[in-house]
């Protein structure tokens, strides 16, 4: 039976491109998203590049769900061996830390840590079971590198960044790899990132402006992440790794 990715927060810029990625080696994918349509068109594509899609609407932000969510996912296809999470879209955006609070966290902690955490515990026993699976987890690089005006995701996505360490960790000679892409970039073909475009031609620079990076160069790098299984986090752009900006 061939292997499956479940893409989490599947959209049209780094999730179908992962997506695209691992079907070309075999895998099946599920995508996971809100938007049913979006979904559909997405495995419509895909289906016509030869890859095995299904999608599996569902809201992200209600973690209570993720169990239901990962058993109608094995019913369809058998079996997940790797996830890819990463819903980040246009309504996450950033709160100066000045102007941030209690409501706006609470509203980002469902989707930014308490899902992925969900989802981590529906996978793992089958992994552990196997010896082989893959949780990669996508980043912004305010998870890594506080910046002004920045705020609000970040604060939520620095306590999923400690959290995937430690589970990389403990998870050590198990067979089970948890990996984090963290980015220091603005996707293209993103909705994110065309909203990060529309945003930069009305309003005046303002704080740390990215480059913009194709996420089939990130899949990729999901892909090497994937196989070789010898880091933790992976930085793009590379030159934005904490070593390296020292």
């Amino acid at each position: 039976m061939s292997k499956v990715i479940a893409v989490f927060g599947a959209g049209t810029g780094l999730g179908v491109s992962v997506a695209r990625r691992f079907g070309r080696e075999g895998f099946r994918v599920a995508l996971v998203a809100r938007r049913k349509d979006r979904l559909d068109a997405l495995v419509e594509q895909l289906a016509g590049e030869g890859i095995e899609a299904a999608a599996f609407p569902a809201d992200l932000a209600q973690s209570a769900g993720v169990p239901a969510l990962v058993e109608a996912i094995r019913d369809r296809f058998g079996r997940i061996d790797v996830v890819e999470y990463g819903p980040i879209g246009a309504d996450q955006g950033f709160t100066p830390a000045a102007e941030l609070d209690t409501a706006t966290l609470e509203g980002l902690i469902p989707l930014l840590l308490l899902t992925p955490v969900e989802v981590v515990r529906a996978v793992l026993p089958e992994w552990t079971g196997r010896g082989d699976g893959a949780f990669l987890l996508t980043q912004g690089y305010s998870a890594a590198q506080p910046f002004p005006h920045l705020s609000g995701v970040g604060p939520v996505m620095s306590a999923a960044r400690n959290y995937l360490y430690s589970l990389n960790a403990e998870l050590a000679g198990t067979g089970v790899y948890a990996g984090t892409l963290t980015i220091g970039a603005s996707i293209a073909r993103s909705e994110m990132g065309e909203a990060a475009a529309a945003q930069a031609e009305t309003e005046p620079a303002d704080g740390a402006r990215f480059p913009v990076v194709d996420p089939d160069e990130l899949a990729e790098h999901y892909w090497d992440m994937y196989v070789r299984r010898d880091r933790v986090e992976q930085f793009h752009p590379e030159s934005l790794t904490p070593q390296a900006a020292a």
